[in-house]
């Protein structure tokens, strides 16, 4: 009898396991990072940061790109691109070097709920920033106090600014702003879902007739595209990670030069054509902004993105010349 009291013990407790486990799953699945699609265990209540990050030569390799859940790429004055990193599911250390601030790059942080940080600005776009009530924060206001921002001696100014993440959100509740938000999740795959669209495992985006170069090579063993620019691999400055990017998206849109600097105004707006690099392949698509991100669309429905990392890199709209002019795609052996 003692026996059979104690295998029925240990059958209720097997019963009790399993029944357990499949909570502790259901509840692992419930809570997913709105940018990236991937699953958590923890609370999602932190707010999005947006930071710009410098690309010029100088400037290279970065801090931080790596846990970017999303990054887009633009140009600024003449050939060269900035960065701007939106952070949420994962926080780095630090990020930087940190540059100044564009219109078109604001609005972009404000439209996915983003706190906007960047370091310095012209007059006029102060003054944007100010009328468009903008949460942010500028690094030439805390330059290089030692807590917030740094002056790193390793590289000349104006290139080395960097942002010391953990302050963010104490300087931020200073001023007012409110880091805790629910924000509105992307479209995302599931993971047995086959992916659309030809073979693509190398693309070359041209600016200027191939300056700045921008480079992805689609490495198979990662499922990732790995990114490289001026023909040198794109790496964490202190680590070395590559930066490996699970969806990247090309679009073009407009851009006009607005001032004897060159400084550019950009339509984040209005869509148009593009490209959608994920898992080897490559889909010609839309784009749309919808209620404040860049998404791409088919046949009238949006295309989710893989879980993971996401690069928008927008290029120019010509006369002459569209997206497809621009990207150069190509499956090499």
């Amino acid at each position: 009898m003692r026996k059979t009291i104690i295998a029925i013990s240990i059958v209720f407790m097997l019963i009790f396991a399993g029944c357990s486990n499949k909570g502790d799953d259901q509840e692992e699945a419930t809570n997913v990072y709105p940018l990236t699609g991937k699953n958590t265990t923890e609370e999602i209540a932190n707010r999005p940061v947006a930071v710009m990050v410098s690309n010029q030569t100088q400037a290279r390799p970065q801090t931080g790109l790596s846990k970017a859940d999303i990054v887009f790429e633009m140009l600024t004055e003449g050939n060269v691109t900035r960065f701007m990193a939106i952070y949420q599911s994962k926080q780095p250390e630090v990020v930087g070097p940190v540059r100044s601030a564009r219109e078109y790059f604001f609005d972009l942080a404000d439209d996915y709920d983003a706190l906007y940080v960047s370091h310095g600005a012209a007059n006029f776009v102060n003054d944007l920033i100010k009328e468009k009530e903008i949460d942010y924060i500028d690094g030439a206001k805390y330059d290089d106090d030692g807590h917030l921002f740094v002056r790193e001696a390793f590289r000349k100014t104006p290139h080395n600014s960097y942002l010391q993440f953990d302050a963010v959100s104490e300087v931020a509740e200073e001023k007012g702003y409110e880091m805790e938000k629910e924000i509105a999740p992307l479209e995302f795959l599931g993971k047995d879902d086959e992916i659309d669209g030809e073979d693509a495992n190398y693309v070359k985006i041209d600016y200027y007739g191939g300056t700045p170069i921008v480079e992805y090579k689609y490495d198979k063993e990662m499922k990732k595209y790995l990114r490289y620019g001026d023909e040198e691999q794109t790496i964490e400055l202190e680590s070395e990670e590559p930066i490996a990017v699970d969806n990247l998206f090309v679009v073009e849109a407009d851009h006009e030069v607005i001032d004897d600097e060159q400084r550019r105004d950009i339509d984040t707006h209005s869509g148009g054509k593009g490209y959608l690099f994920q898992r080897g392949k490559v889909q010609e698509v839309d784009w749309e902004n919808q209620d404040g991100r860049i998404v791409p669309v088919k046949d009238g429905e949006v295309v989710p993105f893989v879980e993971g990392q996401t690069w928008i890199n927008f290029v120019q709209t010509e006369p002459e010349k569209d997206v497809k002019e621009q990207v150069q795609i190509e499956n090499k052996e």
